[in-house]
């Protein structure tokens, strides 16, 4: 793994012995960032299930101002702050919580973020489960976009209340899909 473009292009990623993480391909990662590039601005960033922090690390070689990386597993955490260090991240870009993704989603009090990475694992189906959780979170706001990796034959709705998606992409027995508001009328 490696972080594809921006002041941290080309280095590659800690390696890793966790059966439990299946990180974000090249391709992509390259297929998602150049479809938002374009759509937001993206200081402010969460990324759920963060794994080796792979589609965080790689908003912040692109220029995000603060990256929060949320996994429940331990090692994940661990891989995720090996990396920053790795590739030398100011402690004041990133914050690294150990917490149930769905928990931290329907508890959260701050500002919305302006771009959300959701990669859940998909041994667990549970792609429309954060979808519930993110579409009522006030970490969703009204420009916020939020992307999802699931796979093809997991259940994931169009809409999710006043969030909808707007776009999709297959890549093979994977869907990464991109979700926002409905505009106000």
């Amino acid at each position: 793994m490696r972080i594809i473009s921006g002041k941290f292009k080309g280095h590659h990623l800690v390696s890793f012995k966790a059966g439990h993480i299946r990180p974000t391909t090249d391709r992509v990662k390259e297929t998602l960032f150049n479809k938002i590039m374009h759509e937001a601005h993206f200081d402010q960033v969460l990324d759920l299930f963060c794994g080796t922090g792979n589609l965080g690390l790689e908003a912040l070689s692109r220029g995000a101002d603060h990256v929060i990386f949320v996994d429940d597993h331990k090692q994940s955490i661990l891989i995720t702050r090996q990396n920053l260090e790795k590739l030398k991240v100011e402690s004041s870009a990133y914050k690294a919580i150990q917490k149930d993704v769905i928990s931290y989603l329907k508890t959260y009090e701050g500002e919305p973020f302006d771009l959300i990475f959701a990669d859940p694992p998909f041994t667990k189906k549970m792609a429309h489960d954060v979808m519930l959780a993110a579409s009522n979170s006030q970490a969703f706001g009204e420009s916020t976009i939020l992307t999802i990796e699931s796979e093809l034959k997991e259940r994931m709705d169009d809409e999710y209340g006043s969030v909808v998606r707007y776009d999709k992409r297959e890549f093979g027995d994977k869907i990464l899909s991109f979700f926002q508001k409905k505009p106000q009328i």
